[in-house]
């Protein structure tokens, strides 16, 4: 009987697990067991993937809609507190003025990516606008972390599929095409450089 100072074994299924493994497995997948062969996805078809590569998915696209809207009524509401503040505090109401067209026109950008596709562009036009709503204040930070986050996960999701490409192509994405050599035919060897001429 393990002493109470002791933690018990997360793989044990009578033990009731500790707040920190409940934590540290809800965000860290936990190594598979000894003895039990590792389940790996096979990787999908070359052509799949680079069709995945040039088009956003339907949830990646509709999410993108969603967001485009959303981010043009937050940009109204926190450009109509910033001139309302400007204006009883006697600022110059320009700086705000410009900065509801930023913003109105992030979300533009993020509606028309959204539309044509483009999953890097709607990564890029989502956390760039969210870390401008995050310039403005900090108390702002509720509006700018979700943009931000989605940004970032177009950008992951993106990034993840070129090495799954890179994984799948034959030279792993190194040869440029059009430059490989005929068959049959030995590369010359080429010269040294570091040429002595003869005495």
């Amino acid at each position: 009987m393990p002493s109470s100072g002791q933690t018990a074994s997360s793989g044990d299924d009578a033990a009731p697990m500790t707040l920190w493994e409940r934590i540290k497995y809800s965000m860290v997948k936990p190594d598979d067991e000894p003895g039990t062969a590792k389940k790996t996805t096979p990787d999908r078809d070359l052509a799949e993937i680079k069709e995945e590569i040039g088009r956003s998915s339907d949830k990646e696209r509709a999410i993108g809609l969603v967001a485009a809207p959303i981010a043009a009524v937050v940009g109204i509401a926190i450009s109509t507190a910033s001139l309302d503040y400007a204006r009883t505090h006697h600022e110059s109401l320009t700086v705000y003025k410009e900065l509801t067209y930023v913003l109105l026109g992030l979300a533009v950008l993020i509606l028309v990516a959204s539309w044509l596709r483009k999953r890097v562009f709607q990564g890029i036009t989502l956390a760039l606008f969210g870390v401008a709503v995050f310039q403005l204040h900090y108390t702002y930070l509720g509006f700018a972390a979700p943009f931000v986050l989605a940004g970032a996960w177009y950008l992951v999701r993106a990034y993840r599929l070129q090495q799954e490409l890179k994984r799948v192509e034959p030279d792993g994405g190194m040869a440029r095409p059009g430059r490989a050599p005929a068959a049959g035919v030995q590369a010359r060897p080429r010269a040294n450089k570091r040429y002595t001429p003869p005495t």
